[in-house]
């Protein structure tokens, strides 16, 4: 049999198992939405009175979940990029909690989140053009199958995002480490030593360089709260790291002030579905397997 003939008769015997269950089915479906309702709520909660501690579960599970999964499922081609990836992220958080912190760590942490962004953002794009290529039946015209288009798009979505999901938590975690090193910014809010008006506040160094003197040169932005940073380092601060407070006096920045074209609005719009992936990957399996264990106790097949 063709794979469509074996999926029609495995539908079949399906339907033929579960006729007659039907209330047993309405039941389990109740149970669901109920789990889900008490979840969201556990869930919401928890993130308004103990942020960090939900950020830093979540962000375990994340890396964790998907692991287990790859394992059991063989699938080595993501593992083997789970595993390039978390040795140089391992490396960069190592570089961002040393302390002395290098005058020149900030920059390189930043840069390689956000590279990471970027490509998580163009990969992530590619699978759903993809998708919709398949969807459409483009796919004919180049003699190429439904599944294997189908397949290639779905995994390059899920790379996208489950990659632009690590690196955006990474990416906090590290500049809080080096907020605080560098000493400008503590978690009481209040700056911890002055800082001049020729100082970059995210990478600790001067903004307006001489001819002969040793830094980087680059556009700066001014904040409403009217401190100067390089355009960079604010822009990976704000984005990546996803924080939206002056790294110096803790003012709420707002990030559409940021954004030069209405194309740099897209990147904003993408941190918000990563933060939605992050539920979805970190505890929809936890939920899911809570409610499993329901069912099997009530005798719910």
């Amino acid at each position: 049999m063709t794979h469509r003939e074996n999926w029609k008769v495995q539908h079949e015997r399906l339907h033929m198992k579960h006729r007659g269950h039907e209330a047993m089915h309405a039941e389990m479906v109740l149970i669901l939405i109920a789990t889900l309702v008490v979840a969201q709520i556990v869930l919401v909660q928890w993130k308004q009175r103990h942020h960090r501690s939900y950020n830093l579960v979540t962000l375990v599970q994340m890396w964790v979940v998907p692991l287990y999964f790859t394992i059991k499922l063989y699938w080595w081609r993501f593992l083997s990029m789970w595993g390039m990836f978390s040795v140089i992220t391992s490396y960069v958080i190592f570089r961002a909690t040393r302390k002395p912190l290098s005058c020149r760590t900030p920059r390189m942490v930043y840069k390689w989140f956000l590279l990471i962004y970027k490509l998580s953002y163009a990969v992530g794009v590619l699978g759903y053009m993809a998708i919709m290529f398949t969807m459409f039946g483009f796919n004919v015209f180049f003699r190429i199958k439904a599944e294997d288009s189908m397949d290639v798009g779905v995994i390059m979505l899920f790379y996208g995002l489950y990659y632009g999901v690590m690196g955006r938590d990474f990416a906090e975690i590290c500049s809080d480490c080096m907020a605080s090193t560098i000493g400008y910014y503590n978690k009481g809010g209040m700056p911890s030593r002055s800082l001049t008006n020729d100082i970059c506040a995210v990478c600790g160094q001067r903004i307006l360089v001489n001819v002969e003197e040793e830094g980087f040169i680059e556009d700066t932005y001014q904040l409403s709260c009217g401190h100067l940073f390089h355009e960079f380092c604010i822009r990976g601060w704000c984005i990546v790291g996803k924080k939206q407070t002056c790294p110096y006096c803790n003012e709420k920045v707002d990030l559409k002030r940021m954004m030069n074209n209405p194309w740099e609005k897209t990147h904003v719009l993408y941190g918000q579905l990563l933060d939605w992936l992050r539920y979805l990957v970190a505890w929809q399996p936890i939920i899911i397997g809570i409610v499993h264990g329901i069912n099997f106790s009530l005798g719910l097949e």
